[in-house]
């Protein structure tokens, strides 16, 4: 069995140009799966909600939905680094909510990092999580909780006015301490540019083929 990769390891692996295999998972025997193919990561996403809750969209599930499904997926995957999805309302309300919804993740169902969504405007909460000790991964371009905002689920960064937005709000996540940036929906050319100005991993969700 393959030892758990650590935020070290992911950053040698961004050094020396290393791919990382992740996927998302939300139960046992997927998360058993993943572990047993010897994938480096999983996000166990808030898309639970649309994948198996059947929800239309993200922004209705819960943090106990959350914890449940990180605790399932813990249990497939002792040996993996696992990340606990954020969802909706737990971490935007303050900086003390969002350290003790994170805190949540690790306490409650042994995931090894958090991910929220968003950029400058959720920086304070990124800098509580990880002065409190823990480590939370950025996510920029489609965030599907606000993607109301966004006028639906549409790729970001495709003008120059946005994706300068992007490189902003991305080096502002590396700034407040974020271990990680996911980019979602944005434009090749635009993930490889923030990928070498950025020190932290970067990681794609249909955001160019380089990661």
């Amino acid at each position: 069995m393959a030892k758990k990769k650590t935020r070290i390891d992911f950053i040698k692996m961004k050094k020396e140009g290393e791919q990382v295999a992740w996927v998302t998972a939300y139960d046992f025997p997927t998360a058993s799966f993943v572990e047993q193919a010897g994938m480096d990561m999983i996000l166990v996403g808030d898309s639970l909600g649309m994948v198996v809750l059947g929800y239309q969209g993200t922004v209705p599930v819960t943090m106990e939905d959350c914890i449940s499904h990180c605790q399932a997926v813990r249990r497939g995957a002792p040996n993996t680094f696992c990340i606990g999805d954020m969802p909706f309302l737990s971490y935007q309300i303050s900086d003390q909510e969002a350290i003790r919804n994170a805190g949540r993740f690790l306490k409650e169902a042994d995931m090894d990092a958090v991910k929220l969504e968003g950029g400058i405007r959720v920086c304070s909460k990124i800098k509580a999580i990880a002065d409190a000790g823990m480590l939370v991964m950025g996510h920029i371009g489609l965030t599907p909780q606000s993607s109301g905002q966004l006028g639906g689920f549409k790729a970001q960064g495709r003008d120059a006015a946005s994706a300068r937005e992007l490189i902003k709000d991305a080096l502002a996540i590396q700034e407040a301490g974020g271990y990680a940036l996911l980019l979602e929906a944005v434009p090749p050319e635009l993930t490889v540019f923030i990928t070498k100005k950025l020190a932290i991993p970067v990681y794609s969700i249909g955001a160019g083929g380089p990661l």
